[in-house]
Order: C-alpha cells, then structure tokens, then sequence
C-alpha cells in the first residue's frame, strides 16, 4: 500500500521541495496551492521523477470548508491519508502600529488558521486508520527570535508562528500514541520570494549565520521527510530549527 501525503503550499518553494522529498521516499503527493499553473508543473516534474501518483487542488488554505473537502477527496482518491506537510504561509514585513486589523487577521489565517483547518479536516482520518501518521507543520525562527530581519516579517507573523508551536505541542497530547505531529522552525532559507525581499541585506544577513550561507529549500525538505517517513522516528509535539545557527537574529 503506497503512502499518501498532503502538502498545502507545494507549488514552489520549501512546499515544492518538501513535496519531491516525500516523493523521493514513495508517497503519493496531493498539492494544495493558489499557483495553478506553477502548482501543475510541480505534479508533472514529481510524477516523471519518482513514479507516483500526484493530486492538485486550487484553493486558499483559509478556507475550513474547502479544506475538508479536500481532504475528503484525497481519503477517497488514496483511501488513507499518512502525511500532511502544513507548508502554506506568508510574511508580513508590517510593524504593528502600520497594519491594519484585516492584514493582521489575514496574516494568522493564512500561517495558523490554515494549520487547524488542514488538521481538523485529517486528524479523524489518520486516527481512524491503521498505522501512526505524521503531522510536520512549518513554523519559523521569527515565532522563535520576534523576527529574524524587518525586511521580512513583524509581530502578527511571529505571532502565528509561534501559535503553531503551541498548537502542535497541545496535539501531540491529543493525537498520541495515533499521530505524531511536530513542527520545523526554518531561519533564512533562499526562496525565490525571500530574494526579493532582501536583495539589499543578503549579505549582513549570511553574515550572521554560523554556516555562512542561506538555508536552501532542500535543508528543510530533507528533515520534513525525515519526521514524515522515518520508521525509527521517537519525537513528537517538538520543534526543529532549521537555521544554519543564525547567531545574529
């Protein structure tokens, strides 16, 4: 029996990456994203790379309804749900002072509201079947640190980041011995949207990171596989850094 998983945000990114690792170990991948286009192309690439079977919803991951009915299709298509990578997120550069109450509300639904909607629609499914699942949702070292660099996320970010940690140490209670649910907090990792942002702090930035480079996507993706797939995996309601030691945030 193959082993499925959902990744919300897998169209590019860490969310790509995270995805083509699962693949890499053998899971069918469902990807939830708003990128359509980018979205199909990431299915195509990991179906001729690594033989599996792929699934692609278009969908704000904000949405509760829409994503349990997603999941519901997934547990159809598949007939058991192993994985789900909550990946989908979005910064906010704003101080608080500057932002408006419908972008602060904005910023948690997309980075915390979206983690619960995504567990609430495939807790039942995972506790309900054979075998222990895995839950890895993407926090940040600015949940961690209050920010890792203005130039990238604020309070209401930091502020939904952390709320993840303690919703995923608060499940792990919940969803043990069933579901082992933790989360990766990542420091400066090279995305093509984090390039943007910082064209003018990268190197001050790398400055500050023991390592001496930015993160890459696949330093992420290499760990989620490892918490979602790993038979010998004791840890659960934990956090990762994923950093490089980024002494300077």
């Amino acid at each position: 029996m193959s082993t499925t998983a959902i990744v919300t945000g897998g169209a590019r990114g860490i969310g790509k990456a995270c995805a083509e690792a699962l693949a890499a170990k053998g899971c069918d991948i469902a990807l939830i994203d708003l990128l359509e286009d980018d979205m199909a192309a990431t299915a195509k690439e990991i179906a001729a790379a690594h033989g599996v079977k792929t699934l692609t919803f278009t969908a704000d991951v904000t949405d509760f309804a829409r994503a349990h009915a997603i999941v519901d299709e997934v547990a159809k298509a598949w007939g058991r749900i192993d994985v789900l990578v909550n990946n989908a997120g979005a910064p906010n550069p704003k101080p608080i002072l500057e932002i408006t109450e419908d972008e602060f509300d904005r910023t948690i639904a997309v980075n915390l509201k979206s983690c619960f909607n995504y567990i609430h629609a495939a807790a039942p499914i995972m506790l309900a079947q054979e075998g222990v699942a895995r839950i890895v949702s993407m926090s940040s070292l600015n949940a961690l640190s209050g920010g890792v660099t203005s130039a990238v996320s604020k309070h209401s970010y930091a502020a939904a980041k952390a709320g993840i940690l303690g919703l995923t140490r608060s499940l792990a209670k919940e969803f043990g011995p069933k579901i082992a649910i933790n989360a990766i907090c990542p420091g400066v990792i090279a995305t093509d949207l984090l390039k943007r942002m910082i064209t003018n702090s990268h190197d001050s930035l790398v400055r500050g990171i023991a390592l001496g480079r930015m993160g890459a996507p696949e330093d992420v993706a290499s760990l989620v596989a490892y918490l979602a797939t790993e038979p010998h995996m004791f840890m659960t309601g934990q956090h990762f850094v994923v950093d490089g030691f980024q002494w300077s945030c």
